[in-house]
């Protein structure tokens, strides 16, 4: 009798150990239950990947989709590019292509391969390429920068496009309606000078970059406010917008 007791006293002494540790392991706010969450298999982290790129690239595709039928202005047009950024922030490069080029397939069902490869150039690879500058913690005048010249380039494909598919000029019928007004303008003010061609395709050029800065700009503080709260913050904006915004 004197000999079981302490052979049983290690193994109650130790029972309520696992039992602790059990506990700490099953608690859903520990540290310990969130790195077990980050080091997952790699096959589940390939379908969590698969998961989100193929949610992401729907959410994306829904946005564009309403705002074609049903515009709200450039409400939404601030949320084109934001799916495929959150993806490149959260699982890299590879998983934002995927979930552009889904986007640009799931909206050629939809809507057909001309409204699809509007959305695909500029705002999928925009997304791409602003997740990639924030990844790597760009300062914002360079993504801002860069942006632009994205946006600047998709404005001037989807004028060629369109171009081609209705079979006349239609930069160059928008700059002589432009100049007819300015000349029109011009005469009002009493101004005895007629606006070049020339100086009136540069004055469109110019507009169409400050547009796409503007534009670039709204999207960044968009990002910034919406992507902290999923955890997937981009750089710190420079110290007069954070004194602007008070925001830390």
């Amino acid at each position: 009798m004197s000999d079981s007791s302490p052979s049983r006293s290690p193994a109650c002494s130790s029972e309520p150990e696992h039992q602790s540790v059990a506990s700490v392991d099953c608690d859903p706010f520990s540290a310990s239950t969130s790195s077990s969450v980050r080091s997952v298999s790699p096959s589940h982290k390939n379908a969590l990947i698969l998961v989100e790129t193929a949610f992401l690239a729907s959410a994306a595709s829904l946005i564009w989709f309403v705002n074609y039928y049903f515009p709200m202005g450039p409400v939404l047009r601030l949320f084109f590019s934001l799916p495929m950024a959150l993806l490149y922030l959260r699982w890299g490069k590879r998983a934002s292509v995927m979930g552009a080029v889904a986007s640009f397939l799931l909206l050629s069902v939809l809507m057909g391969p001309t409204r699809s490869i509007v959305f695909l150039i500029p705002y999928g690879w925009l997304g791409v390429v602003l997740g990639g500058m924030w990844k790597r913690g760009a300062a914002w005048w360079m993504s801002i920068s860069i942006g632009s010249v994205i946006v600047a380039i998709g404005f001037f494909f989807k004028y060629w496009l369109l171009s081609i598919l209705l079979g006349r000029d239609l930069w160059a019928y928008g700059t002589v309606q432009i100049a007819s007004l300015a000349e029109w303008i011009f005469i009002k003010l009493g101004i005895l000078a007629q606006p070049s061609l020339m100086l009136v395709q540069a004055i469109a050029v110019l507009m169409i970059f400050i547009n796409s800065i503007v534009y670039l700009f709204v999207v960044h503080l968009v990002s910034l406010l919406l992507l902290d709260r999923l955890n997937s913050p981009i750089p710190r904006p420079p110290k007069w917008v954070q004194v602007l915004l008070d925001y830390e």
